[in-house]
């Protein structure tokens, strides 16, 4: 386990969890929690045994209230030098991983927690839980959680929580797509245990190279991708996990992964 401040790191079998640790601030952001979740996220990638990620917040208060307003001026402070944003280059990075991550959501979830929600693949939330895009109630927009919220959620209620910043309930979230599971709070923790307990047993090869190709794909044509996941699938044949699952599946027996 590695644990700071803001963000601990802890590896759990096959799972990295990293789990936001400002529980008295509702989880909010700083320059301090986006830093330890993007270091979560390269750990993860860097250790072959880890899996899946999984990112939630500390508490039963609070996933992720989103930025830390109690000091404004840090929260929206730009270096109007630099072309790029430390949040944004964590949605970046989470776009690029390929490894899946799994948001447990037992707590609100506002502003910029919606956008640690989005850069996820897969999402469980307590049924209590309230989400919400307020920026426009202190002045400003949820600029940087729109790149992704526009891709998961329909238009329409994107443009009503953006527009209006009023909350939502978390059978709302799971009907506009933003979550795969909505479950009693007693029930969270063995929900997502689940949840990993049907990745981990899976191709690590056909999970990366997967995770790879719907990313290069999300803004390809129809003509386009066809032609590049025809390519794909012919490669994925060819590696090691493709040779042993055939393999398996003709002997009736459980695959064993190489990972390659």
């Amino acid at each position: 386990m590695t644990d700071t401040s803001s963000v601990i790191r802890e590896k759990r079998g096959q799972a990295f969890w990293i789990t936001i640790n400002r529980p008295d601030k509702r989880n909010a952001i700083n320059t301090d929690v986006v830093a330890g979740i993007a270091r979560g996220y390269r750990e993860a990638h860097d250790d072959k045994e880890v899996r899946v990620i999984v990112l939630t917040g500390a508490g039963d208060k609070a996933f992720c209230a989103g930025a830390d307003l109690q000091h404004s001026g840090a929260a929206f402070a730009m270096d109007y030098s630099r072309p790029n944003v430390d949040y944004a280059d964590l949605l970046r990075l989470s776009q690029n991983a390929t490894k899946p991550a799994i948001a447990r959501v037992g707590g609100v979830c506002m502003a910029g927690g919606m956008g640690l929600l989005c850069m996820t693949d897969m999402a469980v939330a307590a049924d209590h839980v309230i989400f919400g895009l307020p920026e426009v109630k202190v002045g400003v927009f949820p600029m940087q959680v729109l790149s992704l919220l526009q891709s998961i959620a329909p238009k329409r209620l994107v443009s009503e929580w953006s527009l209006t910043g009023e909350p939502f309930d978390a059978h709302t979230a799971k009907e506009a797509g933003l979550l795969n599971y909505v479950v009693p709070s007693a029930e969270l923790d063995a929900k997502v245990d689940w949840l990993i307990s049907r990745i981990v047993d899976k191709s690590p090869t056909a999970i990366r190279r997967g995770k790879y190709a719907m990313r290069a794909i999300a803004s390809m044509s129809f003509d386009e991708s066809i032609a590049y996941t025809e390519s794909q699938i012919a490669l994925l044949a060819m590696t090691e996990d493709a040779k042993e699952g055939l393999k398996a599946f003709g002997e009736k027996r459980k695959p064993s992964w190489p990972g390659k």
